[in-house]
């Protein structure tokens, strides 16, 4: 049912997680805050979703996109994580992020362990990886909403 409002534009600025991410995994989250949450679109249930997301004025990237309470981190917040499929060499707090999610992958679930958590991410990458290389959402990937000045466009 989601599908509907997609593709769907998000922006807003990166801030600290819950729980710092899961950085020494690997698998370094950028984190919205609380009032670019608040204001996502209600209609966008919680899952794993992927898109294209923007750093500052950097480059488009591939990423895979958490919305939800990540029941094995129990987090008390819902939150909306990217993880961007690109190695950085520094945080990015306070930075502007630009996403635009395209597709959904899967429902929000628990795990039995942090293994099974990472195997499921891990999974969740490679099919992202695979979707966002479709023509179809390439094109996506060169959307003027990466390219206007920050501030223009929040949530939409």
């Amino acid at each position: 049912s989601a599908m509907r409002y997609l593709p769907y534009f998000c922006r807003g600025e990166v801030v600290k997680g819950f729980r710092g991410g899961f950085k020494e995994l690997g698998i370094p989250t950028a984190n919205f805050s609380e009032q670019v949450v608040e204001n996502f679109l209600s209609a966008i249930s919680t899952g794993i979703y992927y898109g294209w997301a923007c750093v500052g004025s950097g480059g488009v990237r591939k990423m895979v996109l958490s919305v939800g309470w990540n029941p094995f981190c129990k987090n008390i917040m819902k939150a909306v994580e990217a993880y961007i499929i690109c190695s950085f060499k520094d945080d990015f707090y306070g930075e502007t992020l630009s996403i635009v999610i395209i597709g959904y992958i899967r429902s929000e679930k628990n795990f039995s362990s942090l293994e099974a958590l990472i195997s499921a991410i891990q999974e969740d990458i490679e099919e992202a990886k695979r979707h966002l290389d479709l023509p179809e959402h390439i094109k996506l990937k060169e959307d003027n909403f990466f390219h206007l000045p920050e501030g223009k466009t929040v949530n939409h």
